[in-house]
C-alpha cells in the first residue's frame, strides 16, 4: 500500500479541524454509518421528537446547521447527515432520486427514527420533495426551505456567474462574492459569530477543491433546478410547509409564493434573511419552525 503523503495528511487534519470549529460549543456526536455502501457522516444531538435536517447544495455539508442545533436540541432529537458526496460523506455513483431515496431510508432506519420531520434546504429540498412524493409514509412532516424545483425556476445570471467562479477557483475572494449574493448582509452575519463564520467559509473552500465534491455539486445543480411536475408534488400526503427568506436572491420568494398558491401549502417567510435564514437569523428560524408546528 502506498504511504499517504505528508501534505495529504495535513490537509485532512486541517479539514477536520475546520469542521470541529464549526461544531464547537454544540454537544453533538458524529458517527459514520454505512448506508448501502456509502460512508455517511451523521451528527446527532438532543432527545425528543425526531427531526432530520438536510443541508442544501453546499460543499461543507450538514455542519452548516450548527447555528440552530443547540436551540433545537433543547426539545428534539436532531439528526444531521451529510448528503452523499458533500461534507464528510462518500459520494454515490449518481445522486438521482432513487439513490437519494434509498440513502435517506437507510439514514432513518439506522438511526432508529419513527416518522421524523424532514427539514430540507435548497437543492436538497428539491430532492426531498421528490422523495416525499414517492415515500410519504416514511416521514411525519415536510418543511421545504428555498427549494428551486417546487416551481418554475430560472437560475439568476449573477448566481451562475459567482457559482462558476467559485467552483473553478474556491479562493477567499470568490467565496466572498458568492456569500454576498447568497446572504442578505454578510458583514452582519459574520458579526454574529466571527469564529464560526470564518470556519464555515474555510471549510467550504477546502471541500470545494475535492473532485467528487465538485462532481456532486454539478449534478445537483443540473438536476435539482428543474421543476417538479405539479401532479408529482400533489402526491405528497404529509403536512408540508414552505419556508423562505424574504430577500432570497438565489431562489426568489416568488417561487415559494407560487408553489404555496398551487398546492395549498402554508408559506412562512423570515425577515432580514436571504437564502440561508438558519445562518442569518437562527433564532427566528427555530421560532418559525415551532410556530408552524413543524417540529411540535
Amino acid at each position: 500500500m502506498r504511504a499517504l503523503s505528508r501534505s495529504f495528511i495535513v490537509a485532512v487534519m486541517e479539514t477536520a479541524n475546520l469542521r470541529e470549529r464549526m461544531l464547537a460549543g454544540v454537544e453533538a456526536t458524529t458517527s459514520v454509518l454505512d448506508i448501502d455502501g456509502i460512508a455517511t457522516a451523521v451528527t446527532e444531538i438532543g432527545d425528543g421528537p425526531p427531526v432530520i435536517l438536510l443541508h442544501g447544495g453546499i460543499e461543507c455539508g450538514g455542519a452548516m446547521w450548527a447555528p440552530v442545533l443547540a436551540q433545537l436540541a433543547k426539545t428534539y432529537r436532531v439528526v444531521v447527515p451529510d448528503v452523499p458526496g458533500l461534507g464528510e460523506s462518500a459520494p454515490a455513483s449518481g445522486l438521482d432520486v432513487d439513490t437519494f431515496a434509498d440513502w435517506l431510508q437507510g439514514v432513518v432506519s439506522q438511526t432508529g427514527l419513527d416518522r421524523p420531520t424532514l427539514v430540507a434546504h435548497s437543492l436538497v429540498g428539491s430532492l426531498a420533495a421528490r422523495y416525499a412524493a414517492a415515500r410519504s409514509d416514511v416521514i411525519g412532516r415536510l418543511v421545504i426551505s428555498a427549494a428551486p424545483a417546487v416551481g418554475p425556476y430560472r437560475m439568476p445570471f449573477h448566481l451562475r456567474y459567482v457559482a462558476i467562479r467559485f467552483a473553478i477557483r474556491p479562493t477567499l475572494r470568490n467565496a466572498e462574492r458568492f456569500d454576498r449574493f447568497a446572504l442578505l448582509d454578510v458583514d452582519a452575519t459574520r458579526q454574529r459569530d466571527a469564529g464560526w463564520f470564518d470556519a464555515f467559509v474555510d471549510y467550504t473552500r477546502a471541500r470545494a477543491r475535492i473532485p467528487h465534491v465538485k462532481q456532486t455539486m454539478r449534478e445537483l445543480i443540473a438536476s435539482q433546478t428543474k421543476p417538479i411536475a405539479d401532479c408529482e408534488l400533489d402526491r405528497i400526503t404529509v403536512p408540508t410547509t414552505l419556508l423562505w427568506g424574504r430577500h432570497d436572491r438565489m431562489v426568489p420568494l416568488s417561487v415559494g409564493e407560487a408553489a404555496a398558491a398551487r398546492h395549498g401549502w402554508p408559506l412562512r417567510v423570515i425577515d432580514h434573511a436571504a437564502h440561508a435564514p438558519h445562518i442569518e437569523q437562527p433564532e427566528a428560524f427555530v421560532d418559525t419552525l415551532t410556530e408552524i408546528g413543524a417540529i411540535a
